[in-house]
């Protein structure tokens, strides 16, 4: 009888990950922001460009992040490439829940930042495994929780 062991996903090496986003940050800068992707493509999620205010520096910093649109809310995973501990870009949140987000083709708009919790939680983080199949194998890599992220907008 034979049978076929289950691959787990494999991870792109750190170097990368980290190449990737700049490269990233990069297109979108020389691109005027025609590089971001709107949640209708056949990914399923977008990507955003969110601008934090640094915990420690009080500076702007800016990152793009994959999301999902949840009604008014866009939602995010504070997942470090999957690495350990949280992002920065979360952790100035933690501080600073106030933040600017911009999708392709709009203009910025303020947001308000909030770790979801509970049922909606569940929820959302549901809609992201129907997205990613792989979420619950590169979450479980890490030691901590991954948190999910609302962005409300606010005035």
């Amino acid at each position: 009888m034979s049978h076929k062991a289950t691959q787990s996903p494999k991870m792109p090496p750190r170097w990368f990950v980290h190449f990737f986003w700049r490269a990233h940050r990069l297109l979108y800068r020389l691109s005027g922001g025609r590089f971001l992707w709107t949640t209708s493509n056949k990914r399923g999620w977008g990507a955003l460009r969110l601008t934090t205010i640094g915990r420690k520096s009080g500076q702007e910093r800016t990152v793009i992040l994959g999301y999902l649109e949840d009604g008014p809310n866009l939602m995010t995973l504070a997942m470090n490439g999957w690495d350990e501990g949280h992002p920065a870009w979360w952790l100035n949140l933690e501080a600073h829940p106030d933040a600017v987000v911009q999708l392709s083709g709009q203009h910025p708009r303020p947001v308000h930042a909030r770790q979801s919790t509970g049922e909606e939680r569940e929820r959302l983080w549901r809609r992201w495994a129907a997205v990613d199949p792989n979420l619950d194998t590169f979450a479980g890599r890490r030691s901590t929780t991954t948190p999910v992220v609302v962005l409300e907008p606010r005035d």
